[in-house]
């Protein structure tokens, strides 16, 4: 009669704690990020890395500046009076009164597209000739003092020898271009093409590549980082050039621009104007740079 009272207090004595049981610690779980978030937070902190210390010192030279203009006064003008008196030209850069009285997008396209023909065509002919001295004994014996001697040139002592020759201020500005920047992609190239590594030209040999894939698949991939330094710093001297070329050539153009406001005494155009033509350079050289890294690299994967 009393075994189901034993049962119960068995029960409970089993389900009770005991006053000796120690209470297990309760572990919190911090929710793991997902691998996508890590992956924005890494870019965010790299992105960080690489801005940051050029915005830092950009606002303590504008600030360098604008004291030493304000205490000194100095005819040149501070950051605060060149923003105050370039603001049209930087909130509409896209007005076009007729002729040269343009916004500053118009004449920086002009630019861009004598820099983009003029380069253009300096790059197809600076590999080409680049590959034919590197690769013929005969020709770097012929070609490469020639070479030399014509890369020495200032660029705008062939600006007279350009408008006798085509009579005209576009063509002589594009010529202008292609003759300072072919020499860099010349010389680079012909020392990739010289410094192929043997064992390339030997398995070349044994598969028997014809001149043309042994062009494509052997010469191209294997001088491709010294054809970019070249196209790297052919980029460069196109957007000097120009530039300069274009103050006396005239017409619409950076160049132009630049000049004309020296002669009409609008010295923070002139400062407005060149901090583009900083910018556009900078952003050019790294395209190329960015496209070098993207043929070597795919290049060298294949």
């Amino acid at each position: 009669m009393n075994m189901p009272a034993m049962k119960t207090e068995t029960a409970t004595a089993i389900a009770a704690p005991t006053a000796n049981t120690v209470a297990s610690p309760v572990v919190t779980m911090t929710p793991k990020r997902p691998p996508r978030a890590e992956k924005y937070i890494k870019m965010a902190k790299n992105t960080a890395v690489q801005v940051v210390p050029p915005l830092i010192v950009i606002a303590l030279l504008m600030l360098f500046w604008e004291l030493v203009c304000r205490r000194a006064g100095s005819s040149l003008p501070p950051p605060s009076r060149v923003f105050k008196d370039t603001k049209e030209l930087i909130f509409d850069p896209f007005f076009d009164r007729g002729g040269i009285d343009k916004g500053l997008f118009w004449h920086l396209s002009a630019s861009l597209q004598r820099v983009a023909l003029g380069y253009s065509l300096a790059a197809i002919a600076g590999i080409a000739l680049g590959t034919l001295v590197g690769q013929s004994v005969w020709a770097m014996r012929g070609l490469d003092p020639l070479f030399q001697v014509l890369r020495t040139i200032p660029p705008l002592a062939w600006l007279p020898l350009s408008l006798a020759a085509f009579r005209d201020g576009q063509p002589s500005a594009i010529f202008v271009i292609f003759i300072t920047s072919v020499w860099p992609i010349i010389i680079n190239t012909a020392v990739g093409i010289r410094n192929i590594p043997q064992d390339y030209r030997n398995v070349a040999a044994v598969v028997q590549l014809n001149p043309l894939e042994f062009f494509a698949k052997i010469m191209i991939p294997a001088a491709a980082p010294y054809i970019f330094t070249g196209l790297r710093i052919g980029i460069g001297l196109s957007w000097l050039a120009i530039v300069a070329a274009e103050m006396l050539i005239g017409g619409v153009g950076i160049g132009f621009f630049i000049w004309d406001a020296w002669n009409s005494s609008h010295i923070s155009e002139i400062i407005l104007a060149l901090f583009y033509v900083g910018i556009i350079g900078f952003v050019l050289d790294r395209l190329i740079a960015g496209l070098g890294k993207i043929v070597t690299r795919g290049t060298s994967a294949g």
